[in-house]
């Protein structure tokens, strides 16, 4: 009896299959609007040689003008759009502490590729002093009470005891 169900079921199965290849494929009912489709993805198979990863930008080296170094980038500002405002240069400190962080647009910087390997430098004209007496670059504060959907957490009472 568990046989004859089996068999019948696998055949239901690849006579359905075959019977469902043979229908037209669905037409799709979603309305788009002008500007959904100018938002459709554009896929970038490879990159090219005027290309570069914002990880290849992230902590390297920066150098003045004397080719010694001077900072390093921090982080990367970019807008909605993706287009890259300013590279973020920590200057000072000792391992991070005392660090000021400075924005440089990135017209600022020159791309210094080392002849050892594959990294990148960028070389601005500011000095080590001139970038520690520039305004300090003021990051957003995060918004606390979210998490990481967006969902907004309830806020929980804060007692005094």
């Amino acid at each position: 009896m568990l046989k004859t169900i089996a068999c019948t079921t696998a055949l239901s199965g690849l006579l359905l299959s075959s019977a469902l290849a043979q229908l037209p494929p669905r037409q799709s009912t979603t309305v788009t609007s002008p500007s959904s489709i100018a938002a459709e993805a554009h896929v970038i198979s490879s990159q090219s040689s005027n290309q570069w990863l914002m990880s290849k930008f992230e902590g390297s080296d920066v150098l003045g003008p004397d080719n010694l170094k001077i900072g390093v980038v921090t982080d990367i500002l970019f807008d909605e759009a993706g287009k890259i405002d300013a590279y973020i240069v920590g200057v000072g400190g000792f391992l991070g502490l005392g660090e000021k962080a400075v924005a440089l647009a990135p017209s600022s910087f020159q791309l210094v590729k080392s002849t050892d390997s594959d990294a990148v430098k960028l070389k601005i004209s500011m000095t080590k002093d001139q970038l520690k007496q520039a305004a300090a670059f003021q990051a957003r504060a995060p918004i606390s009470n979210t998490t990481g959907t967006g969902v907004k957490e309830p806020t929980r009472p804060t007692t005094n005891r």
